[in-house]
């Protein structure tokens, strides 16, 4: 999923913000009437070299070309760039617009960027000219600021109080406010002297803060520390950090200990606030045998009258102990927030459950499990780990719940946690757009890793990276805002943080080799790469992916763009329910904060190395500025960087290449594009977006069979390693149709989810916007998926496996409208009841048939709900499932069959836990712990002989798909 790129060793230390009008002599080809810009232009400078971000602005008439000139002051010299065409006379510079940028209407801007040499002082231009024009108004400088608290590395003991305070100034101007941020979080606006803010009760973690100060123009700076807050050394009382309880009803509050005691410790609860609010008891006694289960206390919330949903606080505390504070809402079910049908009361039901800690959808620090059961295999490889997936439908859930009760403080908590957990704060200050990679080529099979795949080759010609500049000057930071893609919540492998072997939740990675690895042949590693585990002080476990002469420590995430993507989705919905309540106000950090991650989420648009379309040989063309750009939303993109200093210091960022029909999102598109609150910052970022809804629209027709099914995808690396094309197979915009993109054991183009998680955004996209070419893809798909599936009382079936045939029926350009796809075809292997699946089709078929009337679509929706809803459990809704997959537990590599756990040879190293990575070894010899698992028994029993073993997983998707499906349903048809 991710390759680590040359070693860049670029300190860059020195910055300088320069706004300016006056005059230069450029030669320029036309001049414009009505013209007027202004510019700002930054560098990041070192030793003999600099890297400046410009951003123009068009404040005059609208321009179809330009010429942006200036002149150096020194001995400046341009060696490449990005996003405009250079050209350098003495110390004269013209940067002309691309092709794809060359319209300015009045009040855009466009960002662009370059790399340039200097020897002495890095003076900055004192004037720009635009198309001849000299850029009006004084030169005006960005303020200055200074971080002043905390210190910049220091260390604190939880629980943290932590004072944040900077100084700011503006030398021509004045300063407008100071914003403070934390973990990316916008946590306080200062407008007055001094300028600071007080963070209490901090848990231990890693801390990243700025302060971002605007002066009197508009223009910003930027100061970043980072802090730490470590554990106490006694033990810490662990309660959630939220509570949820319905009038009228009753919950529990698990109350456990962060490590285990000597003796029995009684803990005290006390009680704050809504009188409706009570507590079952205000003691508890944990021991040495229930300290991590936990004691559940119950609270209720007694029926009143008013239309509040009140508040209470819940200290939980011992002696000798780090207390905790649960923050508990009253349910409001007076008035008219609340839902008025019975499916409304369904989904307050069933969200009930998942909020519920005893029912143990949430870890201690607030993060969503995979799944409340522990031994399940599928992407994760333990249920309690977690994905981006699952925090996206966290969002999409609160969302949910803050339209029925107009409280929005879980859904802000939400993205709270998200930005905490699962979206990592590394900079990359030394990132080199223009180079922002080394190529390494992808293998068929595990077992050619790392001599073939992962091999790094830095002849490769790679493309530049159009997105940098303009990001780094949208936000002031060189850290990516996305979500990595899988974290390690309760530890379980033991990488910790950073290889300290405690901290959790721990980023770690998986999937690393070729289409062919199945979850039962991955390797599981930390993200953050210290060799302090694997082959330890010798590579880590970099030697089983990658070939490199040597290995240098590192840290590397990956972006899963769908999730991303939902999260968006989310932020609308409660963008949209906020403003009809009047709330807005309450969300508006949050839903800037989307708008960011929209920003950064271009990466997935872009191929793995920026390379042009049509790419049929690693030598095909580098990209340079945006035609590397697919506008489709591919299967990642990553980033990563050097870790300490012995091997100097360098950054990367990649795309990719591959692009799945079951991860597009054109209603993320749309609402990017059209939404102003949810509108990124960055001057290019509303037009990519546009684009990007014009061509999944596109793609979907493009892929959709003579049946209705959508089918697989397209890629621009054909086996990725840009080998040769095959004969006779369509395109898409230059992008090769690929039946099963991305992964083949077991093939991605069969599973039905795939079909009815994309539906379901076509269909809230069509809902939303009634586009008719949504709708057409609605119309043919939702016939074929209603023509397969069964519904009887209690008794449901909707597809699972697909099995294709066939290929679009042409090529796709600029200016195609249709194909003829009557030799594309799908048909259904086998049927499920997985009841995730059926959540999601059931939203789909509700999107779609509140807008377009189709009864047979409401019917189906309502008869797939009522089949759901007689599977109710304790815990949610849920069915059993045999998983026969799980005879591959024990399998060693066979070279003949290519499957089984491969290690190359003359690797030896170590889990955490002691486990023996070698060649040989099974899945499950690296994942001993698994045998402890209370469910193992049933499992071994199979591996013995026996019969494949049967589950009841409660997955935290799938419940909160249905929980939506119930709530939609109720909002729009019931």
């Amino acid at each position: 999923m991710r390759i680590r790129p040359s070693r860049r060793r670029l300190a860059m230390t020195a910055a300088g913000v320069l706004v300016a009008g006056g005059m230069v002599t450029v030669p320029v080809s036309m001049a414009y009437a009505a013209t007027a810009c202004d510019v700002v232009y930054t560098t990041n400078d070192w030793n003999n070299g600099f890297t400046a971000s410009v951003t123009l602005k068009n404040l005059g008439d609208p321009v179809s070309s330009w010429n942006l000139g200036w002149a150096f002051p020194g001995n400046q010299q341009v060696t490449n760039g990005w996003s405009a065409k250079y050209s350098q006379t003495g110390q004269n510079v013209t940067a002309s617009n691309e092709a794809w940028n060359g319209s300015l209407a009045t009040g855009a801007s466009i960002t662009l960027g370059f790399n340039a040499s200097y020897t002495g002082t890095n003076a900055k231009p004192t004037a720009f000219t635009l198309n001849g024009t000299t850029c009006a108004g004084a030169a005006n400088a960005a303020p200055s600021i200074s971080l002043t608290s905390p210190a910049d590395g220091a260390t604190f003991t939880a629980p943290a109080n932590v004072e944040l305070a900077a100084s700011a100034d503006d030398a021509d101007g004045s300063i407008a406010k100071v914003e403070f941020y934390r973990n990316g979080l916008l946590i306080n606006t200062d407008t007055t002297a001094p300028y600071g803010y007080s963070t209490t009760g901090l848990p231990a973690g890693e801390y990243t803060v700025q302060a971002k100060a605007y002066d009197n123009a508009g223009l910003t700076t930027t100061d970043e520390h980072a802090f730490t807050v470590t554990g106490t050394s006694a033990t810490s009382v662990v309660t959630p950090a939220t509570l949820q309880v319905a009038e009228g009803g009753s919950s529990a509050l698990s109350v456990k200990l962060s490590a285990a005691p000597t003796s029995n410790v009684t803990v005290s609860l006390a009680k704050t606030g809504d009188a409706d609010v009570t507590l079952g008891a205000t003691s508890a006694t944990l021991t040495p045998s229930n300290w991590t289960t936990g004691v559940n206390v119950p609270i209720t919330a007694a029926e009143d009258t008013d239309t509040t949903n009140g508040t209470a606080t819940v200290t939980v505390s011992a002696p000798g102990h780090t207390s905790s504070v649960t923050t508990v809402t009253e349910t409001d079910n007076d008035g008219d927030t609340n839902p008025e049908g019975a499916y409304g009361e369904e989904f307050l039901e069933l969200y009930n459950k998942i909020k519920a800690p005893a029912n143990g959808y949430f870890s201690p620090e607030g993060v969503p499990y995979h799944s409340v059961e522990t031994l399940l295999v599928e992407a994760p490889d333990h249920g309690h780990e977690t994905t981006s997936e699952a925090f996206s439908y966290w969002l999409f859930l609160e969302a949910q719940y803050g339209r029925v009760t107009e409280n929005w403080a879980p859904f802000n908590q939400a993205w709270q946690i998200m930005d905490q957990y699962i979206i990592p704060d590394e900079t990359q200050s030394n990132y080199n757009p223009a180079d922002p990679a080394d190529y390494a080529p992808e293998a068929d099979l595990p077992s050619q890793y790392p001599a073939v795949g992962g091999k790094l080759d830095p002849s490769v010609k790679v493309g530049a990276d159009p997105l940098a500049a303009e990001l780094q000057a949208s936000y002031g930071t060189t850290s990516v805002y996305g979500m990595h893609w899988l974290i390690d919540v309760d530890n379980v492998y033991g990488f910790g943080r950073c290889g300290d072997g405690t901290t959790r939740p721990a980023y770690i990675n998986t999937y690393q080799r070729g289409p062919q690895e199945s979850v039962f042949e991955t390797v599981p590693h930390p993200s953050c790469e210290t060799f302090n585990f694997g082959r330890e002080g010798n590579g880590g476990f970099l030697p089983i992916f990658i070939g490199d002469s040597s290995y240098a420590q590192q840290w590397r995430y990956t972006n899963a763009p769908d999730a991303d993507a939902r999260a968006v989705q989310a932020a609308y919905w409660a963008l949209k329910w906020a403003k009809e309540q009047g709330n807005q106000s309450q969300i508006s950090g949050t839903i800037a904060n989307a708008a960011k991650m929209g920003d950064y989420l271009r990466y997935a648009m872009y191929d793995k190395y920026f390379k042009t379309p049509n790419c049929g040989s690693p030598s095909c063309p580098a990209g340079t500025g945006k035609d590397s750009a697919s506008y489709l939303l591919s299967w990642y993109y990553a980033w990563g960087g050097s870790q300490g200093t012995a091997n100097g210091s360098w950054s990367w960022r990649i795309g990719s290449s591959h692009n799945h029909g079951g991860y597009q999102n054109p209603f993320a598109a749309w609402v990017l594009s059209t939404v102003p609150e949810l509108t990124p910052k960055s001057a290019s970022a509303k037009n990519d977006w546009a684009t990007s809804l014009t061509r999944q629209i596109d793609f979907y027709t493009w892929l959709q069979s003579a049946e209705g099914g959508i089918a697989g995808g397209a890629t621009n690396s054909w086996k990725g390693n840009y080998s040769a094309r095959p004969s006779g197979v369509p395109t898409f915009y230059g992008m090769v149709y690929d039946e099963k993109p991305v992964y083949h054991d077991p093939p991605s183009n069969q599973w039905f989810g795939f079909q009815a998680w994309s539906m379901e955004r076509v269909a809230e996209y069509y809902h939303e916007s009634g586009d008719a070419r949504a709708k057409a893809v609605l119309d043919k798909w939702v016939a074929w998926a209603i023509a397969n599936t069964t519904v009887s009382g209690s008794t449901y079936q909707v597809p699972s496996t697909l099995s294709w045939s066939g290929q679009p029926g042409g090529n796709w350009q600029a200016g195609t409208t249709s194909v003829n796809n009557s030799g594309l075809h799908v048909s259904v292997v086998d049927y499920t009841q997985d009841v995730g699946v059926a959540g999601a089709y059931a939203r789909t078929l509700v999107y779609y048939g509140a807008k377009s009337g189709n009864t047979q679509a409401q019917t189906t929706a309502k008869a797939l709900l009522d089949a759901l809803l007689t599977h109710k459990d304790d815990l949610g809704i849920s069915v059993p499932e045999t998983k026969a997959d799980y005879n591959r537990f024990d399998d060693v590599y066979n070279a003949s069959t290519g499957q089984g756990l491969f290690i190359p040879s003359g690797y030896q190293g170590t889990m955490p836990n002691g486990d023996v990575i070698a060649p040989g070894k099974s899945f499950l010899d690296i994942r001993s712990f698994l045998r402890d698992d209370p469910d193992f028994p049933k499992v071994e029993a199979y591996l013995n002989g026996g019969p494949a073993p049967v589950f009841t997983y409660h997955r935290f998707w799938a419940q909160v798909d249905i929980a939506l499906a119930l709530a939609d349903y109720d909002r729009l048809l019931g």
